[in-house]
């Protein structure tokens, strides 16, 4: 089987799930990665509920597209330009952002990634994979940590919620996927495992960086009703098998591990539902976890034990900051965004 063969599933959980939310008429949603798979499902999600939406992706004629077919369906959806390839992007696009929304920011999902891609260096040196699913994400939640705190202050309660996967599990987190490496650490050749370590390692680097966020936020904002959450999507369909197929090079590593999500996988609005109840579901709290339960199993969302590696958390931040060049990640009141090295 691969993703051109593929026949969906139908959703087993999700309506039964989305009808329990509350309305998110006033709020913002800001999501990466809209335009396909669970960070589609997300904005429809978000958007259905009354959200007004901020959808920060890669520019192109599919987002706008994208962005278009929201506001087609009634639904209040602002496109900006936001490459995670590229941090001078990131801050762009966070600058935009910030921009606005004078009334703040209530949940930003870190949701975009890749997966399985060649051995490449981004724009900044760094492994393809990593900064797009943890780096730029590390990046943008510092840069849009004003307009989270502004909605915190005024409404009660702000989230960022980051999206890993069953793929975290196996080896423990290591610096150098974190540091200025790509096209240095390996996965084209034969059999072709190292490019799903590289993945393995960035997804692994999303729930880290919730609980290291959680740990690392200044009580004030705690007190503002400011929350770090994590969450995985299990085995779905959610466009990056087709993407990684797309990108050539498929060995027979790749088509098995792609050909055995699929074989399990459920239909990407259950997948989505991860993401969909850490951002808006009311008991939500800060540090939690949500996911299907089994080990590569699809199922509904639930609440997740923690799976905390305080060692492996501070690693974490301390080579993210070093890498994205941001010094200082809690903006002060005399200090409106997060002060970046050379700037």
């Amino acid at each position: 089987m691969t993703p051109r063969d593929y026949l969906p599933p139908t959703a087993r959980h999700y309506e039964t799930a989305v009808a329990q939310l509350p309305r998110l008429d006033g709020r913002t949603v800001a999501i990466t990665g809209s335009t396909s798979g669970t960070g589609a499902v997300l904005a429809r999600t978000a958007g259905r509920l009354g959200a007004r939406l901020l959808l920060l992706n890669r520019p192109s004629d599919r987002a706008a597209s994208s962005a278009a077919e929201l506001e087609r369906n009634g639904i209040d959806a602002t496109q900006i330009d936001c490459d995670l390839q590229s941090f001078d992007s990131v801050r762009a696009g966070a600058a935009a952002a910030l921009a606005c929304t004078p009334a703040g920011i209530d949940v930003l999902c870190n949701n975009a990634g890749v997966m399985g891609l060649p051995d490449r260096a981004t724009v900044d040196g760094c492994d393809i994979q990593m900064q797009t699913n943890h780096l730029s994400h590390f990046l943008l939640t510092s840069l849009l940590w004003p307009g989270l705190r502004r909605a915190a202050s005024e409404r009660g309660e702000a989230r960022v919620v980051n999206h890993s996967s069953g793929a975290r599990h196996g080896a423990a987190l290591q610096a150098r996927y974190l540091e200025h490496t790509g096209g240095q650490l390996g996965g084209d050749g034969f059999p072709g495992l190292a490019k799903w370590r590289r993945y393995q390692q960035s997804k692994l680097a999303n729930l880290l960086f919730s609980y290291a966020l959680s740990d690392r936020m200044p009580a004030e904002d705690r007190a503002r009703g400011m929350k770090a959450l994590a969450a995985h999507p299990g085995p779905t369909n959610s466009g990056l098998q087709a993407k990684t197929a797309n990108a050539g090079g498929m060995r027979l590593l790749d088509r098995y591990i792609l050909a055995r999500t699929l074989k399990v996988a459920h239909a990407v609005e259950d997948g989505a539902l991860g993401i969909i109840r850490a951002s808006f579901d009311p008991d939500a709290q800060d540090g939690q976890f949500y996911g299907p339960a089994g080990r590569g199993e699809p199922g509904p969302a639930v609440l997740l034990p923690s799976e905390r590696d305080a060692g492996a958390e501070k690693l974490l931040w301390d080579v993210s900051l070093h890498t994205t060049g941001v010094d200082d990640y809690w903006p002060r009141p005399d200090r409106p965004q997060s002060i970046e090295r050379g700037q």
